[in-house]
């Protein structure tokens, strides 16, 4: 017999065995102790209970009730081990994404109208330039409005970060979601120290 303890992660309550609790809390907490700020922290580790949840949710299926010690290694296996995670010190490349299938997804920060272009963009890998150059010219012969509208209904928007770094067709895990946020958090800043100077 083994105790179990409630846990919330990413809004759903798991049942967890205590052994795999113990080893869930401490892949959590050294992921915590790899940030520094308490914003990105929060945020980070946020995303990464979300993608948890989401894998605990699949092994678990319509049968099981309560995730092992089992469920918890193949989920951090998956994630990824937090010392991928790239040191406060250094500049995050591109490079450091590894790579995964892409889905389609609108992009709501590269977005003029609805994100369709963006999404299509990141899932083809082409220019978004390119991706509303052609719709312009499906505009011209008259199915490019019935196609983004149908597209616009019917393909779900980025929301989370896991699915953001999907649409990119990046893996993911603690590493990359780390990358991420640092990215966009570069991107903000270079973007306030423009403003700045104008």
């Amino acid at each position: 017999m083994k105790k179990t303890f409630s846990v919330n992660l990413g809004n759903r309550v798991y049942n967890i065995d205590d052994d795999a609790y113990m080893r869930l809390k401490d892949y959590l907490d050294r992921i915590e102790g790899y940030y520094s700020d308490q914003k990105e922290r929060e945020d980070i580790i946020n995303d990464i209970e979300l993608r948890i949840s989401e894998l605990f949710s699949e092994r678990l299926g319509l049968t099981r009730q309560v995730v092992t010690l089992a469920d918890v290694n193949a989920v951090i296996g998956i994630m990824g081990d937090p010392r991928e995670i790239t040191g406060a010190g250094e500049e995050p490349q591109a490079s450091h994404y590894t790579s995964g299938p892409r889905r389609l997804y609108r992009d709501p920060d590269d977005r003029m109208i609805g994100g369709v272009c963006g999404g299509l963009g990141a899932y083809l890998g082409l220019d978004v330039t390119i991706v509303r150059i052609l719709l312009v010219l499906f505009l011209i012969f008259g199915i490019g409005f019935l196609v983004y509208l149908i597209l616009w209904i019917v393909v779900p928007e980025a929301r989370t970060t896991a699915q953001k770094l999907e649409m990119r067709g990046d893996t993911v895990n603690t590493s990359n979601i780390g990358n991420f946020f640092r990215d966009e958090f570069e991107s903000v800043k270079k973007s306030f120290s423009r403003k700045k100077t104008k």
